[in-house]
């Protein structure tokens, strides 16, 4: 079995080493921390009980290198039976299919798509990122932040709704990290630009590069 580097650390661990939900996505060494709350991190997942039944429930794919701590929560799409666009909220083919069992009647299920958050995402406290939701490599999500839309790469978020609060580096070094991708190098190979990652210039990384 692949080694547990999170073993010794509160609890924490890499999550795609405990992964049995077949919807659930997640790359190497992403970790959760979730010593606060006791849970797994399929238990963070909402709403996707019966989804290795079905094929028609969206994923959740994670990429490598992220960090999400204790509490944080990924909302999918089984909680969307309730149309806002229609007059009523309530899902009426509930009414509809208890007088007529096994015909097919207007669904209020709407897909959001897959939910996906990038490479090296940084997820707080009691986060909760909603469905469909699409969040870019590097961004960092503020504790107990609430993402309903899409996050642009290396932005910092926070808030209910979240909202920006700044981008982590200018464009041309943002430019330069989704260029070199470095999460999907070998480790040995990340080994060597640790001193490089540690720093906040990313002109080190091209000048590593070139």
């Amino acid at each position: 079995m692949e080694h547990n580097p999170f073993a010794t650390y509160r609890d924490s661990y890499a999550i795609n080493m405990k992964l049995n939900h077949p919807k659930i996505i997640v790359g190497k060494r992403s970790y959760y921390a979730g010593y606060h709350h006791g849970k797994h991190f399929e238990d963070c997942v909402l709403y996707m009980d019966d989804a290795d039944r079905r094929k028609d429930v969206d994923k959740l794919i994670i990429g490598k290198y992220c960090s999400i701590a204790s509490g944080a929560q990924f909302m999918m799409g089984g909680n969307h039976g309730h149309r806002h666009d229609w007059l009523a909220a309530y899902p009426l083919d509930i009414i509809e299919e208890g007088k007529q069992p096994g015909k097919k009647f207007p669904t209020a299920f709407l897909k959001k798509g897959d939910t996906i958050i990038g490479n090296d995402v940084w997820i707080g406290y009691e986060a909760l990122i909603m469905p469909g939701v699409q969040i870019g490599n590097g961004a960092v999500i503020a504790a107990r932040a609430v993402v309903t839309k899409d996050i642009p790469a290396y932005t910092i978020v926070g808030g209910n709704p979240a909202k920006i609060i700044k981008q982590r580096f200018s464009d041309e070094e943002i430019q330069v990290l989704s260029d070199v991708a470095w999460w999907d190098w070998e480790e040995d190979k990340i080994r060597e630009i640790i001193p490089i990652l540690r720093s906040g210039d990313a002109s080190l990384l091209k000048k590593y590069i070139d």
